[in-house]
């Protein structure tokens, strides 16, 4: 069984978290030795109207780029406030072809205001991040964010996997998972999203948004 790992990151400034995970947890559809991150993407309909922001500074340690940066990308209802994403793969050991990957995806100054108009919160983060690593017969990955604002009730730290639910009275909006991870402890793959937003019916909004991605595999 190879070895992996969810982590907590160090971001500054109020920092909500993800706590330590080693466990079995559902297979990861992505191919063991490979390393990729994204700022992220949304894809929802409110009042007829289609809003979509394409995925955000996609990078990929095999195919490159290896370092994207991107500015503020507003659309309505939502706002990216950019950020970099970097997949590099370093050669530890020549005369073995041992090396290490990572993965990292660190956004900003992200807003969520879909949810005003049927009685819910304005989302604000400072900053976001997700990271993957990969090394021979191992990987590792974390995430956090800072500078968190709208939401109330939640734990700190949070812990990976946690679905927090937004209401207006009884009505369930919207939830948010924190730290959405898939694994596979027979190849140690992992693939993390910090945030995963899902419009509910009550909101009269449909669709999804999803910040800081990165999956990676173990190198050979």
């Amino acid at each position: 069984m190879r070895s992996l790992t969810l982590r907590r990151l160090g971001l500054t400034g109020a920092m909500l978290a993800a706590g330590l995970l080693i466990g079995s947890v559902p297979a990861l559809a992505v191919e063991p030795n490979t390393g990729v991150a994204g700022l992220g993407s949304a894809s929802f309909v409110k009042n007829g109207t289609t809003i979509t922001v394409p995925p955000q500074a996609s990078c990929d340690v095999d195919s490159g780029p290896s370092v994207v940066t991107t500015g503020v990308v507003t659309q309505t209802g939502i706002k990216f406030g950019g950020g970099t994403a970097t997949c590099n793969r370093t050669v530890i050991d020549p005369e073995n072809d041992v090396s290490t990957t990572k993965s990292e995806a660190l956004g900003k100054n992200f807003e969520l205001s879909a949810l005003v108009s049927a009685g819910g919160p304005r989302v604000k983060l400072t900053g976001y991040k997700a990271t993957c690593t990969g090394t021979q017969g191992q990987t590792s990955a974390g995430w956090g964010v800072n500078g968190l604002s709208g939401l109330t009730g939640l734990p700190n730290p949070i812990p990976s996997g946690y679905v927090h639910e937004i209401k207006k009275g009884a009505k369930l909006l919207a939830t948010i998972t924190f730290g959405e991870f898939v694994t596979n402890p027979e190849d140690g793959t992992i693939s993390l999203t910090s945030l995963h937003f899902r419009f509910l019916p009550d909101s009269a909004i449909t669709g999804e948004v999803v910040l800081g991605t990165a999956s990676c595999g173990p190198t050979p």
